[in-house]
C-alpha cells in the first residue's frame, strides 16, 4: 500500500510540534520535512533547532527534504533530528564527486538517503547514483511554491524510473511531491511511486486519520 507523508507548512512553525502529534494519531506514514535556505529556493523555513524538536516529540519516521544550494554543509546541521532519510537535489551539486561525498558522508551516519530531482531534470542523471541511494523524490511541481497543479508528464517519469529499478533489482524506493490529491493519487501509484507528499490537503482536514485512510483507499 502506498505511504503517506504529510509535510510541514512553513506558515504554520509556531504550531509544527503539536501538528506532528495530531499526524501521529492520525497514522501518517512519514513526515515530510521541508528545508528552504532561501536561495535553491525563495522560502526560508525550518531550523535545525525546530527539527530537533520536531524529533524528540515525535515516533514518525522523518523524512528531511533538503532544498538548500549547499546540502553537503546544511545536512550536518539536521542529523541530530534523527531522520529516518535525508534528500538533497541533484541540481544543488556541483559535480558528480559532491554528491557521491553526500551519500556516503550520510550514510555513514546510518541514515538512508534520497536524491531529487526537479520537473525539468531528466530521470538519466539518477543513473549513476542508483545502486547507492535508497529513495528517489521526483518533485512534479516547481520546488519551493505551494498550491501548484500536478505535472502530467511525471506519470511517465514514475514508470519509467520504477522500470529501471526493476530491472536492476535496486533497493529503491520512489517518493512524489508536489500537487497529489484524490484525483491523481490512483495514477500516481499505478505508475509505481511508494510515497506520496501532501501538504495542506492534510493540514486543512478536520478528521485527519480519517482522510489519511480515505486517500490510501482512492489510491487503490
Amino acid at each position: 500500500m502506498i505511504k503517506i507523508a504529510p509535510s510541514t507548512n512553513p506558515e504554520k512553525e509556531d504550531n509544527l510540534v503539536n501538528y506532528v502529534k495530531e499526524l501521529q494519531l492520525a497514522n501518517a506514514d512519514i513526515l515530510h520535512c521541508d528545508v528552504m535556505d532561501g536561495k535553491f529556493v525563495e522560502a526560508k523555513c525550518l531550523s535545525p533547532e525546530l527539527l530537533y524538536e520536531v524529533g524528540q516529540n515525535s515516533t514518525i519516521p522523518l523524512d528531511v527534504h533538503l532544498m538548500v544550494s549547499n546540502p553537503i554543509q546544511v545536512w550536518q546541521e539536521y542529523y541530530k533530528s534523527r531522520p529516518t532519510i535525508i534528500t538533497a537535489h541533484y541540481e544543488s551539486f556541483n559535480n558528480k564527486t559532491n554528491l557521491f561525498y553526500f551519500i556516503n558522508e550520510v550514510h555513514k551516519k546510518k541514515i538512508m538517503v534520497g536524491v531529487s530531482i526537479c520537473p525539468d531534470t531528466s530521470i538519466d542523471v539518477l543513473l549513476p547514483y542508483l545502486p547507492m541511494i535508497d529513495l528517489v523524490l521526483i518533485m512534479s511541481v516547481v520546488p519551493g511554491k505551494s498550491g501548484q497543479k500536478f505535472i502530467e508528464s511525471t506519470y511517465e517519469k514514475i514508470m519509467a524510473l520504477k522500470k529501471i529499478i526493476t530491472d536492476n533489482h535496486y533497493n529503491v524506493k520512489i517518493e512524489v511531491d508536489g500537487g497529489v490529491d484524490a484525483t491523481n493519487i490512483k495514477l500516481i501509484n499505478k505508475a509505481g511511486a511508494d510515497i506520496v507528499v501532501m501538504g495542506s490537503a492534510v493540514y486543512k482536514s478536520e478528521n485527519k486519520a480519517n482522510f489519511i485512510k480515505k486517500i490510501k483507499e482512492i489510491a487503490e
